[in-house]
């Protein structure tokens, strides 16, 4: 008879996790529309990798600065108002970008859309307030599988605006308006407020943040060295995601529909380990080992991704590319300039090999991305108060934005300065000193010693 009830806590609601699902989903598609096209658009207005790296920074900054802060706010006021605005600034960022027709307006429009960007963070405590301990890691992990699913319908939605318009790259922008506009209505209508009246109480006053709330945060016992970890792991990663379609159009030629279809093929396997995998790896080795699965994982798969044959697609056309920016740059069809900003490949090389070793590394590199975020979050909402949750995943968002903001500065600086390769040798270093740390100095928490029944697996 015990054991119905602890059966019913290792498996996952997923009539109350759904709304909040899909609402992450439609808003991702948005974003996920305009990943694979934001270098190469910057590209098209003569900006150079580091300025493309600047830009890359621009969303993720301002989401540092105001994804904490509402993360607190969720606490107080309740998750759907939070996500309600956030989706609003998401809106209108998307409108702007649509009309942009100068490289300003472009940063103008990511500016706007960071810092309303707190809907993951909150989204990320709406699943913690529906979840158990058990199935935390799986309810986070859907947050990736959404952003995994994003990544193979955005790109296809990108794809099929760009053949249908001549390559317009103002198309797919208005395409990322439309659905975060939807995201907004579903969020008003279907979205049930997850936080009850008497928690939003045990909040307090902590809404505000600070640079003494950061390091407050990290000298936590139970999270301090998590949260460093999310910094650290999302610097490569995050910036292997931002540099991969200029590095992608330096190896292999790849012009925006190109890009499109690697980052499907991303998405696939990010799906596939955070929409089912990492629940069963969770339940089986715990989050901890997950952790350092991950960080290996990425360690070998960015290094070797660094070593991607200079050899173009079969069907690459240099002239045809360079056509394809400077159309988009000023609607003229006027060449582009001399000094293309980005060295492109000689077609003379062209061969399957480039494309098919950097597919093949992107499996591991993909898996441990896949792993890394929902397995280190499920710990903090693990080894803290319920009340902090919302606070915290604030706190770790803004680490994990923070980190966003500087990696594409540091990959685009080391593109222009060292070549292509070298981003992703210091991302695949920075992966392999973080896995020694984490071996080292990430012990067991309480979801692991606290209760003599918790099954984790072999993960003591």
């Amino acid at each position: 008879m015990s054991e119905a009830p602890l059966a019913n806590e290792e498996k996952l609601d997923f009539k109350r996790i759904l709304p909040i699902f899909v609402i992450v989903l439609v808003d991702l598609l948005g974003l996920t529309i305009i990943i694979p096209l934001l270098p190469l658009y910057a590209t098209a207005f003569g900006a150079s990798p580091f300025v493309i790296g600047l830009l890359g920074a621009a969303y993720p900054l301002m989401q540092f600065l105001g994804a904490p802060i509402l993360g607190r706010l969720s606490d107080k006021y309740g998750r759907k108002p939070v996500l309600i605005v956030s989706q609003i600034g998401t809106f209108a960022g998307f409108l702007l970008l649509g009309f942009a027709n100068s490289l300003w307006l472009i940063f103008v429009s990511r500016l706007i859309d960071g810092i309303s960007g707190a809907n993951i963070a909150t989204a990320q405590a709406a699943i913690s307030d529906s979840t158990t301990e058990k199935t935390r890691t799986q309810g986070l992990g859907l947050i990736g599988a959404a952003f995994g699913l994003g990544f193979i319908i955005g790109p296809v939605i990108a794809f099929v605006s760009l053949a249908l318009t001549d390559n317009d790259y103002s198309v797919p922008a208005f395409a990322a308006a439309a659905f975060s506009l939807f995201s907004i209505i579903l969020t008003s209508t279907w979205f049930k407020e997850t936080l009850t009246p008497e928690k939003r109480q045990l909040a307090g006053g902590k809404v505000s943040l600070s640079l003494g709330a950061l390091v407050t945060a990290v000298k936590h016992p139970a999270v301090g060295l998590l949260l460093v970890l999310m910094f650290a792991q999302q610097l490569a990663f995050g910036g292997f995601e931002q540099i991969l379609a200029l590095f992608t159009l330096n190896r292999l030629g790849l012009n925006a529909s190109g890009n499109a279809v690697v980052f499907v093929f991303v998405g696939f396997i990010v799906v596939a380990v955070q929409g089912g995998l990492i629940g069963r790896w969770s339940r089986k080795y715990g989050d901890r080992r997950l952790v350092y699965g991950g960080l290996g994982l990425l360690a070998v798969g960015l290094t070797l991704m660094g070593f991607t044959p200079h050899q173009p697609v079969p069907w690459y056309s240099e002239a045809e590319l360079i056509e394809e920016l400077s159309s988009t740059s000023d609607g003229s069809g006027e060449s582009i300039r001399s000094d293309f900003p980005v060295e492109l490949p000689n077609e003379a090389d062209s061969s399957w090999l480039g494309i098919a070793w950097l597919l093949v590394m992107m499996i591991p590199a993909g898996i441990g991305g896949g792993i890394l975020q929902p397995a280190i979050n499920s710990l903090i909402t693990k080894r803290i108060a319920a009340n902090e949750v919302g606070g915290m995943l604030g706190i770790s968002a803004s680490f994990f934005s923070g980190a966003n903001a500087l990696a594409p500065i540091i990959g685009g600086a080391l593109f222009e300065a060292l070549g292509s390769t070298a981003p992703f040798l210091f991302w695949g270093g920075v992966m392999a000193v973080l896995l020694y740390v984490a071996l080292q100095y990430l012990k067991p928490g309480q979801e692991e010693t606290a209760a003599p029944g918790l099954s984790r697996g072999g993960a003591h």
